[in-house]
């Protein structure tokens, strides 16, 4: 099976061998995405939903590279490294999706890549 590889420079590059996101069949896979501004690849400065937005803002130009929307995201998987920023995470991504909501995990991690507080990888299912 052909597995194009998803990239865009409205998101920030992958860190290190990875790809943006993979397609398999009608399936994209995206890399997790942390809080880097895609135009100077620097770590985003500000409180946790000031870093949250910009990970989902970079969610969103992944997804219409492969050609969908976060209406199409299945599974979201959010990792932070406070569990006390539940609560502030989960408002911002009440921002970004609406109902039916993907299925979701957050996790707590003791680092993310370049000091982020959070990073989301996500599933899509294209129409």
């Amino acid at each position: 099976m052909p597995r194009p590889i998803i990239a865009t420079d409205n998101a920030p590059a992958a860190i290190g061998p990875s790809s943006q996101a993979v397609r398999a069949g009608n399936t994209v896979y995206f890399s997790g995405q942390i809080p880097l501004d895609p135009t100077t690849g620097a770590l985003v400065e500000g409180d946790i939903s000031t870093q949250t937005r910009r990970v989902f803002d970079n969610l969103v130009a992944v997804a219409e590279a492969a050609g969908g929307s976060l209406a199409q995201i299945v599974r979201v998987g959010i990792y932070v490294t406070d569990l006390a920023n539940f609560a502030a995470v989960n408002a911002v991504m009440g921002e970004y999706f609406q109902q039916p909501y993907p299925a979701r995990s957050t996790i707590e991690v003791s680092g993310l890549p370049k000091g982020a507080h959070v990073e989301v990888d996500a599933v899509m299912v294209l129409d």
